[in-house]
């Protein structure tokens, strides 16, 4: 019996839509990171993309359990003396709210070139409107 290889132009890619309300944001993060590996298919194979694409709304209204909106800080560096910048999770979710999800889902996937194609598949709206309705994006229950 031969090992199945799936090949990424011969899968047919389905279209999900998750609405992040309410939802802790961790938990939210690492099941999105799984359907957009292509995990939770039999016919994974792990040097191909065969995930799904993710329609994300509401991402401004997502949770974080404790006192995580203060105390945790996401960095970046300019690469400059002195150049380290920071900003804490409440701060983050004003300024830019679908970058805490991209930001977790990011850090679930791999650090590849087929991990930043993967991400790719990621769309993420702070509101309910998406311009994804010609795709007809399944309802997803997480």
């Amino acid at each position: 019996m031969k090992t199945f290889v799936a090949k990424e132009h011969e899968l047919e890619k389905k279209w999900y839509l998750v609405d992040a309300e309410n939802r802790i944001l961790g938990r939210l993060a690492s099941e999105i990171a799984t359907r957009l590996r292509g995990k939770h298919k039999p016919i994974f194979t792990p040097h191909a993309d065969t995930g799904d694409f993710i329609v994300v709304i509401n991402a401004d209204k997502v949770a974080l359990t404790g006192s995580k909106w203060d105390n945790k800080i996401y960095y970046r560096h300019s690469g400059y003396l002195g150049g380290l910048k920071q900003i804490s999770a409440k701060r983050l979710i004003e300024k830019k709210p679908t970058d805490l999800l991209r930001y977790a889902v990011k850090g679930m996937l791999p650090r590849t070139s087929l991990g930043r194609r993967q991400l790719t598949k990621l769309k993420i709206y702070a509101g309910t409107a998406h311009p994804h309705e010609a795709q007809q994006p399944e309802k997803l229950e997480i």
